[in-house]
């Protein structure tokens, strides 16, 4: 998909942006790709270009707002993208998250929708790196994320990287990747979409269940844009997703506010193979009329991941 900036032209010719390779950013769908280029500006440090569309038939765009897990799919593209080309990690090279967490800045007046894409820029600051034989097998990076020069938001993650034969002996059996996907059970069936914020049950990634609090994590493996390929585990995204959706279901027909900021931790895989419970616990009050909610994952009644969200009211 070519993204064509709309510049003067010059006297040597128009100027032109495409997105990067959708390899860098492991996604199959040329449409789902949102990183347009990078640069290094010092030891360790970047620039990331990015263009957010004005409309995603996912990320969807409430209250006049870009979609914060938008936000989050940008950082996960950006540590992809420079990690396989500032760092040469090769392709076959599996990447896992182990902290992710961002936050708005405050009024987050750079999410709203104007009547252009969106053009991003994320400054970023590799650090904590391993090496293993000249490859780096873990690092963090931190981001500062700003549109037009407007800070937008923050951001941080601690990630791995796993050669081939390292991550089979890893997966313990679970690594096949086509044999994992095409085993995956059909989607339970979803929560009512409204009340955790979707128009479609094709986008909800929560089943019901007779405890409040508590809901079957909803895996579905056609969808286009939660599994854009074959995986052999629940991608990081659709527990953000459902760390979302647990929190719109707290606060039903309310409208205004969204989730500003997430700290999550991602303990184990998600294995598609037996059920994953999602669960909520309220905290105390964020600011004004905003909240602050653990929400956790557990599979096999060990705790898979765990992330705090806190919403705000927004103008």
């Amino acid at each position: 998909m070519l993204l064509e900036q709309v510049r003067p032209v010059t006297a040597t010719g128009p100027v032109l942006t495409t997105t990067v390779a959708r390899e860098y950013v492991h996604r199959a769908a040329f449409s789902e790709v949102f990183l347009s280029g990078w640069r290094s500006t010092g030891q360790d440090t970047f620039v990331v270009t990015a263009q957010w569309p004005r409309s995603h038939s996912f990320y969807l765009s409430e209250h006049g707002l870009h979609d914060p897990l938008m936000l989050c799919e940008t950082v996960r593209q950006t540590l992809l993208l420079l990690t396989h080309t500032a760092y040469g990690v090769p392709f076959g090279h599996q990447m896992s998250w182990s902290h992710f967490s961002y936050e708005l800045s405050p009024g987050a007046p750079a999410m709203s929708i104007t009547n252009a894409p969106a053009e991003i820029e994320l400054h970023v600051t590799a650090s904590e790196i391993s090496y293993r034989r000249s490859v780096p097998v873990a690092m963090t990076m931190d981001f500062q994320v700003l549109r037009d020069g407007v800070p937008l938001a923050t951001a941080s993650t601690r990630f791995g990287t796993h050669a081939p034969a390292l991550y089979q002996r890893l997966r313990t059996g679970r690594g096949d990747v086509e044999r994992m996907f095409a085993d995956a059970p059909a989607p339970t069936t979803p929560v009512t979409p409204s009340t955790v914020g979707r128009d479609r049950a094709r986008d909800v990634v929560l089943t019901p269940t007779d405890q409040s609090g508590r809901w079957q994590l909803r895996v579905d493996t056609a969808h286009p844009v939660l599994f854009d390929h074959p995986v052999d585990h629940v991608p990081g995204m659709v527990l953000l997703e459902a760390a979302r959706q647990a929190l719109h279901s707290l606060e039903p027909g309310r409208s205004g506010t969204v989730p500003v900021s997430m700290d999550a931790v991602f303990h184990r895989y998600v294995e598609f193979d037996s059920p994953c419970w999602i669960k909520t616990t309220s905290n105390a009050p964020h600011s004004g009329e905003g909240r602050c909610v653990n929400v956790t994952a557990w599979q096999n009644e060990r705790l898979a991941f765990f992330a705090k969200v806190a919403t705000a009211p927004l103008a």
